[in-house]
C-alpha cells in the first residue's frame, strides 16, 4: 500500500513538473497563413536584433516585442542570443544611434501580441506556449 502511494505521488510530481515546463516554454509565432513553416535561431536573432527585416521567403516581417522591462522580453532575448540584457541594450543603443535599424514594435501584454499576430499576416512575435490559440502558427520552439 505504501509503495503504491509513493508511486502515485511521484507520478503527480512528474506531471506537475512537465506541465510547468510547458507553461514556461516560449514559442515564436506567426499568422496561421504565413508561408514560413519554421525559422532557425539565427534567422530569429537577425530579425529580433534588426539585421534583417524579412522572413526567409523574402516577405517583409513586422517584428513584435514586449515593452522594455517586461519579463518575457528579457527571457526571450537572453535565451535566444545567449547574451545578458546589458549587452543587448548596449547593442540596440549603437544601432539606434547609427540609424541602421529600428526597434521592433512594442506591446504590453501577451494578449496584445497574440491579437496582433492573428490579425497581421506578416507579423512575428513570441508568447508562452500555454497561451497559444488556433489563430497563430508556431515556427520556433525553445528546447528546454
Amino acid at each position: 500500500m505504501q509503495l503504491w502511494t509513493l508511486v502515485r505521488f511521484a507520478l503527480c510530481v512528474l506531471l506537475i513538473t512537465c506541465t510547468a515546463k510547458a507553461a514556461d516554454s516560449l514559442v515564436v509565432i506567426v499568422h496561421r497563413d504565413n508561408p514560413n513553416q519554421q525559422l532557425s535561431d539565427y534567422q530569429l536573432i537577425d530579425l529580433y536584433m534588426g539585421k534583417y527585416t524579412a522572413f526567409p521567403d523574402g516577405t517583409l516581417a513586422t517584428v513584435l516585442d514586449y515593452d522594455q522591462g517586461h519579463p518575457l522580453r528579457a527571457k526571450f532575448l537572453t535565451t535566444l542570443t545567449g547574451r545578458p540584457m546589458s549587452q543587448i541594450n548596449a547593442y540596440w543603443s549603437q544601432v539606434k544611434f547609427s540609424g541602421k535599424a529600428s526597434f521592433p514594435q512594442a506591446y504590453q501584454s501577451i494578449e496584445a501580441i497574440l491579437e496582433e499576430v492573428a490579425s497581421t499576416p506578416d507579423a512575428i512575435g513570441y508568447v508562452p506556449e500555454a497561451a497559444l490559440t488556433e489563430d497563430v502558427k508556431v515556427v520556433y520552439r525553445f528546447v528546454q
